[in-house]
């Protein structure tokens, strides 16, 4: 119902603008992301900072060496997927994160191995977004509060929630098809 009330007062605001609607719909979006989040306005914008400012170093660290780096932060946790060519890079990695102002903790989940191929990167975007549609849907789970993530068949779910949602959510991640192991990465708030 708060849905539908949300949708329609968004409907109404929008009849009654005029100008540049692809900011007003990108500032709606994230406002709707930050007003049905648990965490607080600033560590939401926060996690945003902290996710920019660890991809810009270690694109920087990294810029001539066959890597790829997807990071994740979630009240100040972040989650670093990905991979590397060797070890010491691995490590490296983890080091410049915990670097970056605001961190707490840092899960280094990043692989040494090649560069996956476009199909298996798509195949792994294919059951993130397969996974959080199922959150979403699922009564038992508060499906917009938990981030997705998924590397190589490996779904990570991070976010503030309560065990009995944690478990909840790990039940539907693991039986999503393709998904090979769930890894939580939850705070709990029982």
């Amino acid at each position: 119902m708060k849905k539908v009330i949300y949708l329609a007062l968004l409907g109404v605001a929008f009849s009654q603008l005029h100008g540049c609607a692809a900011v007003v719909v990108g500032g709606a979006a994230v406002g709707a992301s930050m007003a049905t989040d648990r965490r607080g306005v600033g560590i939401y914008v926060g996690d945003q900072e902290i996710e920019s400012r660890a991809s810009s170093r270690l694109n920087e660290a990294f810029q001539d060496k066959p890597v790829r780096f997807d990071v994740t932060s979630f009240n100040r946790q972040v989650l670093i997927l990905g991979q590397v060519a060797d070890e010491e890079g691995r490590v490296r990695a983890g080091e410049i994160v915990k670097e970056v102002p605001e961190v707490r903790t840092v899960f280094n989940e990043l692989t040494v191995s090649g560069l996956p191929s476009m199909t298996s990167i798509t195949n792994d975007g294919t059951i993130s977004s397969t996974v959080k549609s199922r959150l979403w849907g699922d009564d038992r789970t508060p499906g917009t509060k938990i981030k997705v993530k998924t590397e190589g068949g490996i779904v990570y779910l991070m976010g503030l929630v309560t065990k009995a949602e944690a478990e909840a959510a790990a039940e539907l991640a693991s039986t999503t098809k393709g998904v090979t192991k769930v890894v939580k990465l939850f705070e709990y708030i029982d």
